[in-house]
């Protein structure tokens, strides 16, 4: 394991390209997401051999759900396989996205609020049926009092820390509405290889890199 001299306390992780695995691999597009699973794993994994508090994960979006329902139902089973994976894990799982859709799998109701699988060893933020627009517009019920400026406690996803380092895999140089409070100041690192063909040398690539970053935090 490579050692390094600083490491993000919260990782992001955008997993793209499971569509285009498939058809690069004669699957129909749907298969892609179910071989999206076990890398997830081997990432969680090396976050828990490295000292890494807290990642995030990009399940799908209410956007997403747009897509023929053959793909929909793909990906929240998907969702669903992954965490009931890792209720035999050591991990503090907290799943965030609009839980009043019949889109959101009813599977994952019960982790809504932070659940401990294990000896909860670090945090695990799963975003299903998630949205941006969703996540802001929270604070309609939740007012924010004037001269508070910690809007963070105000929005859906106000349990989730800010981010350090967010990864994507798929080549795409956009964070597609990733949680954009927690991301503000986040270093952001794009790989090209399709997330399905996730390996160790990948991650490692993206810390090193991060090893060289700037971080000021504005100041």
């Amino acid at each position: 394991m490579t050692n390094f001299k600083r490491l993000p306390q919260h990782i992001g992780i955008i997993p793209d390209g499971n569509r285009r695995w498939a058809q690069r691999n004669g699957f129909e597009k749907e298969e892609g997401y179910q071989y999206g699973i076990e890398p997830g794993f081997e990432l969680y994994k090396m976050c828990l051999e490295l000292g890494i508090k807290e990642m995030t994960l990009y399940g799908f979006t209410i956007d997403n759900t747009k897509r023929p329902a053959v793909q929909t139902r793909a990906f929240q089973k998907a969702c669903v396989d992954a965490v009931m994976n890792l209720a035999n894990k050591d991990a503090d799982l907290l799943i965030v996205g609009n839980t009043a859709s019949p889109l959101f799998p009813k599977e994952l109701l019960p982790f809504s609020n932070r659940v401990k699988f294990g000896r909860g060893l670090m945090k695990v933020n799963f975003l299903v049926n998630y949205g941006w627009n969703w996540d802001l517009n929270y604070p309609i019920k939740n007012k924010n009092p004037l001269g508070d400026d910690n809007l963070i406690k105000y929005i859906a996803s106000s349990d989730i820390s800010r981010m350090d380092l967010i990864i994507r895999w798929g080549g795409r140089r956009r964070l597609s509405g990733f949680l954009p409070i927690q991301s503000i100041y986040a270093d952001f690192y794009v790989l090209d290889e399709m997330w399905p063909d996730f390996k160790p040398e990948q991650f490692y690539k993206a810390l090193e890199w991060y090893q060289e970053q700037d971080i000021t935090l504005g100041g």
